[in-house]
């Protein structure tokens, strides 16, 4: 295989993993509570802050990464208990309420690091060789924590008795809560998982990118145009939408450029909700 076709196929393997472990956060709390999380790109800032954090003390990177666990779950904790739980039945004043708590997540990190640039050292360097070509140690870590991650996640969801009983309360919140599950007890742990998810996406991603306060932005963007493609409710449509977006970004900015990679996924989002506006799979 041509060394330049391996590259991009592993590059674009990379970006659909990626993507689909930061979209993974907003389509818990989308799919399964029918709240648009604004602040969704602001717990992944956070998560990459918390691995800085790790590097200014001198610990492991990979305590940012629990870190993250330990103080998204408190903001998700808090953000429930003071926001979601209040307006959870009026989605556009939770998309407002969660707005303004991303404005404000950002300015409280601006105002402890300021606007500049924040740097993360991976924690594995080099390249390793693979089909040929060599190819980022840290890059191939990450992609094999996401596939394992995923998978543990789909036998739990399945498998489990909570993940049964989160099936219950998708599926009939009102006849569940009649057999007596604890309904806002549920809603509130997905949420958290939600939230922790965003966090460890975005301390696992601090090595590979800019950490700065307004990164966020870009990673809601890219979690929403998922979303629109693939469907809400299911991990099936998380990973349709991850695959046509990625590859679609990947492909033209492979041909052309950057630009057009991003103007690519937006123009694909737009005919999803013109012509498919439920995205390939929906659950909901």
């Amino acid at each position: 295989m041509d060394a330049a076709l391996t590259v991009t196929l592993l590059n674009l393997a990379y970006q659909g993993l990626v993507l689909a472990l930061v979209v993974l956060g907003l389509g818990v709390v989308f799919g399964m509570l029918g709240v648009m999380n604004m602040a969704h790109g602001e717990f992944l800032m956070i998560g990459a802050y918390c691995a800085v954090a790790a590097q200014n003390a001198g610990v492991p990177i990979l305590w940012g990464a629990a870190l993250a666990i330990l103080v998204c779950g408190a903001l998700g904790w808090l953000t429930h208990y003071a926001l979601i739980r209040q307006l959870r039945d009026r989605p556009f004043d939770t998309l407002l309420a969660t707005w303004g708590l991303s404005i404000l997540l950002r300015k409280l990190v601006e105002l402890f690091y300021g606007r500049g640039y924040q740097n993360v050292e991976p924690p594995v360097s080099g390249s390793v060789p693979l089909l040929g070509v060599e190819y980022p140690a840290y890059r191939l870590l990450l992609m094999a924590f996401i596939i394992v991650l995923f998978a543990a996640l789909v036998l739990w969801y399945w498998r489990s008795p909570a993940g049964a009983r989160l099936r219950a309360m998708i599926g009939n919140p009102i006849l569940a809560q009649a057999v007596g599950l604890d309904t806002n007890r549920l809603a509130c742990v997905a949420f958290m998982c939600g939230v922790i998810s965003a966090g460890i996406a975005g301390a696992l991603l601090a090595p590979m990118v800019r950490v700065e306060p307004g990164m966020g932005l870009d990673y809601l963007l890219s979690s929403f145009f998922v979303l629109v493609v693939g469907g809400l409710g299911s991990l099936l449509g998380l990973a349709a939408g991850t695959g046509i977006v990625s590859g679609a970004q990947v492909l033209f900015a492979t041909l052309f450029d950057q630009t057009s990679g991003y103007l690519a996924v937006l123009g694909i989002s737009i005919l999803f909700l013109w012509l498919k506006p439920d995205g390939l799979v929906s659950r909901r």
